[in-house]
């Protein structure tokens, strides 16, 4: 039976060589483009230009009321322009390329854009304050610095970033050309679902494309910053491995067994020396017998004396024996010698 089906599961022996993509001068030309349409219709809303005018047209035509049917299903259609669901679908696939390909540049890449999306797309909306289509007050205003924030479009934005970013990863040529045309359908499928829903005017859903896009142009001028932060993290993980492997305690072996100390660690199974004797050492005791005194018996090889001289009481002398008629064989001589009698 074959099992090669599943290597793709296994992680890749060695990190891959993933092309970091460069600005290059299409790059820096598309970036100019779109910076200066995003600068257009800010000038265009703030001077309450045509684009104002469209909106309020587009508005008062009330699409969600010439297609009710379609209501019910592009209220789940617009979730994937919702930063928070968006991000974790996003964020666990990246996860499990991390982890796959021994490289932290997938997330750190996400995590930029987003950065980056929060902080040019939050400062516009908050600076300019404009109310959405459900909240306008005057019929052919722009409705800025009232307290909004909608402008630019967050859904709109955040789709172009999010899905974009998997065709900004994508490591081969057929792959981003495929991820690039899901990005971009989904990027303006949610950007109209928002007019067609009326949460949100034509204009800002414009703003929300270029918004996005400029963060995708950009972020290639980020790379270096994202390589040493990936190095930096590589380092400290190194470091706390290290410290962990330094600190983990003795393990219990089996009995008999070796105990060894790990390389790095020298002494640190080592067994305590034992502590010393307290008191006077006592000398081993000399029995009596006859008049003599029994030879201390030399240690056993457990380091323990007979039982001859651990015990005091001293033996009888032989005279004074009751005599015993031996039967049998004759009992063999005593090991130790008498001395002095």
């Amino acid at each position: 039976m074959r099992t090669d089906i599943f290597a793709r599961l296994d992680r890749e022996p060695e990190p891959p060589k993933i092309e970091i993509p460069r600005m290059s001068r299409t790059r820096l030309a598309l970036f100019g483009g779109t910076s200066a349409f995003y600068l257009a219709i800010v000038v265009a809303v703030l001077a309450s230009t045509w684009l104002v005018a469209l909106d309020w047209k587009v508005m008062l035509f009330r699409p969600y009321q010439q297609w009710p049917e379609l209501h019910a299903f592009l209220d789940y259609f617009v979730v994937l322009g919702q930063r928070g669901p968006t991000a974790v679908m996003v964020a666990a696939w990246l996860g499990w390329r991390s982890w796959r390909q021994h490289t932290l540049r997938p997330l750190l890449v996400l995590g930029a854009a987003l950065l980056l999306l929060n902080c040019t797309v939050g400062a516009v909306k908050l600076g300019l304050g404009r109310l959405g289509p459900h909240y306008a007050t005057q019929i052919g205003s722009a409705e800025l610095f009232a307290g909004g924030d909608i402008f630019p479009s967050g859904h709109t934005a955040n789709a172009v970033v999010t899905w974009g970013i998997l065709a900004y990863l994508a490591t081969t040529p057929r792959a981003r050309r495929h991820l690039s045309a899901l990005s971009a359908v989904v990027s303006l499928g949610v950007g109209l679902t928002t007019v067609y829903l009326g949460t949100h005017w034509l204009s800002d859903v414009l703003l929300g494309w270029a918004a996005g896009l400029l963060i995708m142009l950009g972020l290639p001028w980020c790379e270096p910053l994202i390589g040493r932060a990936e190095a930096w993290i590589f380092a400290v993980r190194e470091q706390w491995r290290a410290r962990r492997r330094l600190g983990v305690p003795s393990l219990p072996v089996a009995a008999g067994g070796p105990r060894t100390s790990p390389a790095g660690a020298p002494g640190m199974y080592a067994r305590p020396a034992p502590a010393p004797a307290e008191g006077p050492v006592r000398e081993p005791e000399t029995v009596s017998v006859g008049g003599g005194r029994l030879a201390p018996s030399a240690p056993s090889p457990t380091g323990r004396t007979s039982g001859h001289t651990e015990r005091s009481r001293p033996h009888a002398v032989r005279s004074e024996r009751t005599p015993v008629t031996p039967s049998g064989g004759r009992r063999p001589p005593h090991s130790r010698t008498v001395a002095g009698g």
